[in-house]
């Protein structure tokens, strides 16, 4: 498979238009570019030893390629290379975030909302769990033991106290466990993810939300992988009923440079009250003069960001807006459904034992064994024969007490399975290749 170059003539065009806006004298560039030619040759030959991250084989990792719009955008502003901090360094590129974040805040039902892009998912949720910290200042922070390890780091960074919440058997955070902890503690803030990224499962916020009710605590939604998810009409009902109520949440983290299209690092942070911007209040001694419009420095921790995140988002947007029923929403849809389709394979197959029915487009599933200990190495020899084949999996570690296991001796603490991350939309279209070389494995 070939990576796509056609985007480099819309480049050359494009870079041609965007100098034509500035009636400035020329400038004689003295670079050696018969040097650099040689370079980009080294630098082309050192990034071939990449796993092919770009190809429907590659299904393992959360690895989704940018679409060819966003990466030329991307490129196109670089010639720029704006600062989104503050408007003299991003005068255009800032008010295209404005309007991507704004895209975003309506794809997740918010009618008002303070936002901004970040560097990623980490950073989007340590803004998050920080305004939590500011408005609960003795109030614990609880997420399940599946949610990612940034939040139990970030509130280590931020010196607020942490406590994981136990899960159920399909991975989801348990109720139960979360209703003792909340009368036992003074709960601020509740940590649900949509999409959880080692299972892919979504936690149940509609009890959340009943719980809610009940003990007043903040809930923030994780959304970092599978907020996207939200566009698909193909989720089982329960699922699709948890997605739905995400304009609950009193402040939502999504990375578009997961499901939304775009290159590293483009997380987005979401709070449902614009009111929380009075945290942020600072003083700088020259970057805020140019306008007395809002400077997205003034409603972030991070500084400096790059200009060209919001460029490539808002390019994007214009060629496939989130939107119910649209073209990306369909393609979100088509992962979906190469999941299940998955699962129904390995349901199918006596070699293997599912873990559970995905929510999302993540699958787990482990090969039988006599043994646990068995069971890890087989999944371990299937996944060294499938690279050998081509086939890109990942494994997961999971404890033995999560499985259901008859006739199994337990002598281990944990079973490495396997999985796969189906998202790219081509993968419906490539499932029957990938069943063969894995049952070829």
């Amino acid at each position: 498979m070939q990576l796509e170059k056609e985007t480099i003539n819309l480049l050359k065009e494009a870079v041609e238009k965007l100098g034509s806006g500035f009636d400035l004298p020329e400038i004689q560039h003295a670079y050696d570019y018969d040097a650099m030619k040689e370079i980009l040759g080294q630098v082309a030959e050192r990034m071939q030893d990449n796993y092919p991250y770009f190809h429907p084989l590659f299904a393992g990792q959360m690895i989704k390629p940018p679409h060819p719009i966003a990466r030329t955008a991307y490129l196109l502003a670089m010639w720029i290379n704006p600062n989104n901090h503050a408007l003299d360094g991003g005068k255009a590129s800032s008010e295209m975030e404005k309007e991507v974040v704004s895209d975003l805040a309506r794809m997740f039902g918010y009618s008002q909302h303070l936002g901004h892009l970040t560097g990623g998912g980490t950073m989007a949720n340590m803004e998050a769990l920080w305004i939590a910290g500011k408005l609960n200042p003795d109030g614990l922070i609880v997420a399940s033991d599946q949610a990612h390890y940034t939040h139990e780091r970030v509130c280590d960074v931020l010196k607020i106290p942490f406590q994981k919440v136990s899960s159920d058997r399909n991975g989801r955070m348990d109720m139960t466990a979360l209703e003792e902890l909340l009368k036992s503690r003074k709960v601020g803030t509740v940590v649900v993810t949509m999409g959880t990224t080692g299972l892919g499962m979504v936690d149940p916020l509609d009890q959340v939300l009943k719980l809610k009710e009940k003990y007043d605590f903040r809930v923030h939604a994780d959304a970092a992988y599978g907020g996207y998810f939200r566009l698909a009409e193909n989720l089982r009902s329960d699922t699709f009923k948890n997605y739905q109520l995400m304009e609950e949440a009193d402040s939502i983290v999504i990375d578009p440079h997961k499901h939304g299209l775009q290159p590293y690092g483009c997380g987005c942070i979401l709070f449902k009250d614009p009111q929380v911007a009075k945290f942020y209040l600072h003083d700088s001694p020259y970057t805020y003069f140019t306008s007395d419009e809002l400077h997205l420095g003034e409603i972030s921790l991070e500084c400096s960001r790059a200009g060209a995140s919001a460029v490539a988002l808002w390019a994007t947007h214009k060629l496939l807006p989130p939107v119910e029923g649209g073209a990306f929403a369909k393609d979100m849809a088509k992962c979906r459904e190469a999941a299940v389709l998955l699962t129904q394979k390995i349901k199918a197959d006596t070699r293997f034992m599912r873990i559970n029915d995905p929510d999302i487009d993540i699958v787990v599933w482990a090969v039988k064994g006599a043994t646990t200990v068995e069971m890890s190495e087989q999944a371990d020899n299937l996944f060294a024969k499938a690279a050998q084949n081509d086939l890109h999996l990942s494994k997961i570690k999971i404890p033995v007490g999560k499985l259901e296991l008859t006739d199994v001796e337990m002598n281990s603490e944990t079973v490495t399975c396997l999985r796969s991350c189906l998202l790219k939309p081509e993968h419906k279209d490539w499932l029957e290749e990938i069943w063969k070389k894995i049952s070829d494995s």
